[in-house]
């Protein structure tokens, strides 16, 4: 009796997973259907996530590693800006004291750190840190970083002043004033945090800010010049009316906001806001913080964002729908978002060992192009206006010439397993047969780290693999297909993104 109920208990259970299974099925794939009148009205697409990116630190620039990623880089996106830290560290050799204890400036560095950039098609969006130590009024005040930068206020404010007019005038000497009233100068970095060692933190700041501001635009008042350049959104509010009570010159507002900042940190709050909203929830906030000063109409520029490293998700196709996502929120409301870095070329915890450890960059140790190069490239094909969706996995763009550019994803968290999601798209406006291109990346296009695991991981790749790794990893020609009675159904894996075309 027992053996029997035990068949019939595995019989019931085999049939009742044959019944369940293919719902089981269904439900693994999610759906949305889209409309789309590609004679809505637009609105104006500017690529402020695409125009700067952050790097590690100024000596780096001289390398070739830096050069080559920087010119790889600007190939798929619209980069005009880069920023990086320590322009004026001992390594770049600007400030000394001879042996009476009087300045000697020595630009040599600088000149050859600019004179790449520019020659490459890239302006500096000048970061005015650290300090020298020379000029520090604690020696021995160093950031636990790699490479020892000092974060001491300086010993003598009129030192400093007489360093930043005679930084300035080299500028405008050597560059002309056109040149360099196209530059941003941007003073110190994360003042609010242990990269200042001021005490108390923020009213030392602004004292540095107010005698920068006022030595630069001594120089020549075209230079443009703001902060706070703060971690975690804050104190701008402050900043702003310190500047406007003490008529301080501010022609930018600027600030840092990552995905995985705490609520905390960025908001005060305990709010639970999921760390793909966290970037544009705090650019709002500071937006609107500019809104309600005694300058609301300055510009914002938000001088450092990437997407969470958890995971070493940094490395994988996760980035590519992070920022399209972080795009879709932000637009219209900051002048610059600059992804912090374009390059693995960094050294804040030391000479990076080996390729793919979670760093920030578009491409890893020894020019090897990430998910996100390939991502980035994508969004670049974006047009320049926009017609709004109501979708929040969507942007629909119009190019120049008056094609629609469409970029869909699938964004699911690293810690989290996502569903293919299905997308039927319903056109209007457009002839119902019309040609197509789709370009993608996702597991299987654009992701170099499956060939990175076939080749053994090698910890210092020679220059044939990584040319065999981009080669590999390079995106194929687009996809081409027709819209069926003006519709198009498409499947996206989690984490995919995708760039529709439509051809003339």
């Amino acid at each position: 009796m027992r053996d029997r109920l035990t068949v019939r208990f595995l019989v019931l259970g085999v049939w009742i997973l044959l019944v369940i299974s293919p719902l089981s099925n269904l439900q693994a794939i999610g759906q949305e259907h889209i409309q789309i009148d590609a004679t809505a009205p637009t609105t104006p697409f500017p690529h402020f996530w695409e125009q700067m990116f952050g790097s590690g630190r100024a000596i780096l620039t001289l390398r070739e590693s830096y050069r080559e990623d920087l010119r790889a880089v600007k190939q798929v996106t619209d980069f005009r800006y880069v920023r990086f830290h320590a322009i004026l560290h001992d390594e770049v050799g600007v400030y000394n004291e001879d042996g009476r204890g009087n300045p000697v400036y020595n630009f040599a560095y600088v000149d050859q750190i600019y004179d790449g950039l520019l020659k490459n098609g890239v302006r500096p969006f000048v970061e005015i840190s650290f300090m020298p130590k020379k000029l520090a009024f604690n020696p021995d005040a160093l950031h636990a970083f790699w490479y020892k930068q000092n974060v001491s206020p300086p010993k003598s404010i009129e030192r400093w002043d007489d360093l930043m007019t005679h930084f300035a005038q080299h500028l405008v000497d050597r560059y002309g004033i056109d040149e360099v009233a196209s530059w941003y100068f941007e003073v110190w970095n994360e003042p609010n945090i242990d990269f200042w060692g001021g005490v108390p933190r923020q009213r030392s700041y602004f004292e540095l800010y107010d005698h920068t501001a006022r030595d630069l635009k001594s120089v020549n008042p075209r230079l443009r010049v703001g902060g706070p350049a703060t971690a975690a959104a804050s104190w701008v509010d402050d900043f702003l009316k310190h500047a406007a009570a003490n008529k301080v010159p501010v022609d930018f507002v600027s600030t840092h906001g990552y995905a995985d900042d705490t609520v905390l940190d960025l908001f005060g709050t305990d709010e639970d806001i999921p760390m793909s909203e966290r970037v544009c929830r705090a650019v709002e906030k500071v937006r609107e913080q500019i809104h309600q000063s005694a300058m609301p109409q300055l510009p914002l520029y938000w001088t450092e964002w990437n997407v969470p490293g958890k995971m070493e998700a940094r490395d994988t196709i996760y980035v590519g729908p992070a920022v399209a996502n972080t795009v879709r929120q932000c637009d219209g409301k900051v002048e610059e978002l600059s992804f912090w870095t374009f390059s693995d070329v960094f050294e804040e915890g030391g000479p990076i060992d080996r390729p793919f450890i979670g760093m920030f960059g578009l491409r890893a140790k020894g020019g090897i192009n990430k998910p996100s190069y390939y991502g980035y490239g994508l969004l670049h094909q974006l047009g320049d206006r926009r017609i709004a969706s109501t979708s929040k996995d969507i942007i629909v763009t119009k190019t120049k010439d008056g094609r629609l550019a469409i970029a869909a994803w699938n964004l699911v968290e690293p810690d989290q397993h996502g569903l293919v999601q299905t997308i039927e798209f319903t056109f209007r406006g457009i002839p119902e047969e019309a040609n197509v291109t789709i370009q993608r990346v996702d597991e299987e296009h654009g992701n170099v780290l499956k060939h990175y695991a076939a080749m053994g991981k090698p910890l210092n790749p020679t220059p044939a693999q990584i040319e065999q790794l981009n080669r590999e990893s390079a995106l194929p020609d687009p996809e081409r297909t027709k819209l069926q009675n003006g519709q198009l159904k498409l499947q996206l894996s989690p984490n995919a993104l995708l760039l529709i075309k439509f051809d003339p």
